[in-house]
């Protein structure tokens, strides 16, 4: 049984997101702790590939965290590349061969994907998973592939080459050996799904967090907006640059110290790689946050946002409504979008913000 307090802050981004009572849990355990004080029901689990904790404010209800739950491994028996017969697993081994029936909610979700690889001119390429399975970073298998073994892969990498037929709800890879993978839109899919379960279960105050993807659900109890702290992507989990207050709101980020592979020689690789080149991404970017109504759209922009850079990533976000962002370089400069610049408020003198 853990003991957690009303006004602990909600970390951000993925490794860091984990509040202190996640060190004692097992990674394959499972807890459901009540506060002493009755401010929540929470239930931690591993799933999706990450550590998941759901925190009900009212309706507090095992039975609501179970379904949340039982759905969860609903969707990584649907979403993952990682486990063999999910349905995306039948897609990827079916590449080259026959088209593929999925559920509608499957089907509308790749094709959203497809959006957002079209809108950022394939920055974000749900096609990428040739790729991201050469590289491994952050299973044991991790390792620096050869330039020749990119280079095969990388004709594969094409979201045009993804055939959807809306009529029969099938899905189709034109070439043998690509590879779909949902890892940069899933956790967040998976969080506006336990949005959805929630509120039809009578939940109007909950933190939903998927291994870094928050979904802050309506307000807190009292009325006020949820305090989320965002985390220094150079520093000790916990350690924040500044804070938010936000309400009925996604807020996912991705940066370059989540998941990383270290060579040999002490080069250090992060996961988030340029599906045009095949390495990681390479620009002044640490992290991007991005804050949106959609957990779904906040982690493929988070994704597709970073590969632009500042600038260009500032100018991206300006132009979609309802959507704002954090920016933070690797010299400690902070850019904020229009929409929160008055929101932020920075706690970290040596971090500086430009905008």
């Amino acid at each position: 049984m853990h003991t957690t307090h009303k006004n602990s802050y909600i970390y951000i981004p993925i490794l860091i997101l984990l509040l202190t009572s996640f060190l004692s849990l097992s990674l394959t355990g499972c807890t459901l702790s009540k506060a002493s004080n009755t401010d929540y029901l929470e239930k931690q689990n591993y799933v999706l590939g990450t550590i998941v904790s759901i925190k009900l404010y009212d309706h507090q209800s095992d039975e609501i965290l179970n379904n949340a739950f039982n759905k969860l491994r609903e969707l990584e028996m649907t979403l993952s590349i990682n486990k063999d017969n999910t349905l995306i697993d039948a897609i990827n081994k079916n590449a080259g061969l026959s088209s593929i029936k999925v559920d509608s909610a499957t089907f509308n979700l790749i094709e959203k994907s497809l959006y957002y690889s079209e809108l950022t001119s394939g920055a974000f390429d749900i096609t990428i998973g040739p790729i991201v399975k050469l590289w491994n970073i952050g299973f044991p298998s991790a390792r620096v592939p050869s330039q020749e073994e990119i280079n095969e892969k990388l004709p594969l990498v094409n979201h045009d080459y993804v055939i959807l037929n809306s009529d029969a709800q099938t899905v189709y890879l034109e070439h043998k050996g690509m590879q779909l993978d949902l890892g940069g839109i899933g956790k967040g899919y998976a969080a506006d799904a336990i949005a959805v379960l929630l509120r039809n279960s009578g939940v109007e105050h909950a933190i939903i967090n998927i291994g870094g993807n928050i979904y802050a659900l309506g307000d807190k109890p009292n009325n006020e907006p949820w305090n989320i702290s965002v985390q220094n992507p150079f520093d000790t989990r916990g350690t924040i640059i500044g804070t938010l207050q936000l309400t009925n709101k996604s807020i996912v980020t991705s940066g370059i110290y989540e998941r990383y592979l270290t060579d040999e020689n002490g080069r250090t690789y992060h996961h988030l790689l340029d599906p045009k080149t095949g390495y990681p991404f390479k620009n002044e970017l640490a992290s991007v946050t991005i804050i949106s109504d959609s957990s779904t759209d906040g982690d493929a922009l988070s994704t597709s946002t970073f590969a632009l850079g500042v600038e260009a990533g500032i100018d991206f976000i300006e132009n979609l409504e309802g959507i704002d962002a954090i920016f933070i370089t690797t010299d400690k400069k902070i850019y904020l979008t229009s929409g929160i610049k008055n929101n932020f408020v920075l706690s970290n003198t040596s971090f500086e913000t430009l905008n």
